[in-house]
């Protein structure tokens, strides 16, 4: 996977310092086992691409699950207590 760190952006579609360059394509890994399943990240998502799952971790918890669509926004790490995501955008 070739990509970036998530660096300012603010959910625009437009990166910063720049204008619009494109669909903005990103993803995130999510360490599923530090999850505690608080579903901040759920509503945070600005393309709507997590859900939580219907398994648990090895703490009992779910976990967000990602679909495809993600711009690398890094809404979902901004709001997660357990720094859970690891955000990347395309490049």
């Amino acid at each position: 996977m070739s990509g970036a760190r998530a660096g300012a952006f603010d959910g625009s579609g437009i990166p910063a310092g720049g204008g619009r360059v494109g669909a903005v394509r990103g993803t995130v890994v999510i360490a599923t086992e530090r999850c505690k399943g608080c579903d901040l990240c759920i509503p945070a998502c600005p393309p709507h691409v997590l859900e939580m799952s219907t398994e648990t971790n090895a703490l009992g918890f779910h976990f967000p699950l990602l679909h495809d669509g993600c711009t690398g926004c890094a809404a979902c790490a901004d709001v997660c207590p357990d720094f859970v995501f690891e955000v990347w955008r395309y490049s």
